[in-house]
Parts: structure tokens; sequence; C-alpha cells
């Protein structure tokens, strides 16, 4: 099994950047995705996740939804077995490592993402300059 991040770097303030999460080695097409982000300091956070058996969406518990709602968009291309998140608008406080994961998904999960990921990307930098 392997995630691998990709896409980030510098932007401004303002700005917009796409990350990928490249997976293989497991069902894809069976499997929830999220996105988190870890800010120096900080404690990591589930931005957003997609089930990719109903594409259904929802935003990570420990996020703010209102603060990236609009700005942030989580999508699936299940034929290159890729997740991307779009983000518009950064805001320097956004600067973090951002990661994705990847667990079975599950109706025992209600209309939120899974409790727990079996399975790590190592991350990708994100830097927002004000």
């Amino acid at each position: 099994v392997q995630l691998v991040e990709s896409g980030g770097g510098l932007v401004q303030a303002g700005g917009s950047l796409r990350l990928s999460c490249a997976a293989s080695g497991f069902a894809f097409d069976d499997y929830a995705i999220g996105w988190f982000r870890q800010a120096p300091g900080k404690e990591r956070e589930e931005i957003l996740c997609i089930n990719n058996d109903d594409d259904s969406i929802y935003y990570g518990e420990s996020v703010n939804g209102d603060s990236v709602k609009g700005r942030f968009t989580i999508f699936s291309d299940n034929a290159k077995h890729t997740v991307y998140l779009k983000m518009d608008s950064r805001k320097p406080e956004e600067t973090a490592v951002y990661y994705c994961a990847a667990d079975l998904a599950s109706n025992d999960y209600g209309e939120e993402c899974p409790y727990q990921y079996g399975y790590w990307g190592r991350g990708t930098q994100v830097t927002v300059s004000s």
C-alpha cells in the first residue's frame, strides 16, 4: 500500500494550490481518503474526506468547516487512483504539512469521516506567504 502526496510548495496569500494523493496497492474504489494538515506546534487535523464507493464528502471532525467551506474542494479520479485537494484563497495560517490517508469506507461512520486511518502518506509541505 502506498500513498504519495504531491503539489505542495510556496503560494502567496489569496492564491490557489492543488494537492494530489496518488494511491496504489489497495482496492481504491472501496476506500475513503482523507486530507489532513499539521501546522508547526499544532495537532494534526482532518480537513475533508471522500468515500470512493459512493463519492460522499464530509468535513473532518477537528477542523472548523466554516474556515474551509467554499475554499477547499476534494475530488477523486477513480481511473487514476488519485484524490485531489483544491485550495483557494489561501491564508498564511494554513502553512502546514498536508497528508492524505486511506481506510476502508464503511456505513458504520454514518455521515462522517472514518474514525481512524490505516494508511498514510509522508506529507507535502505547503507554505503560504503573507
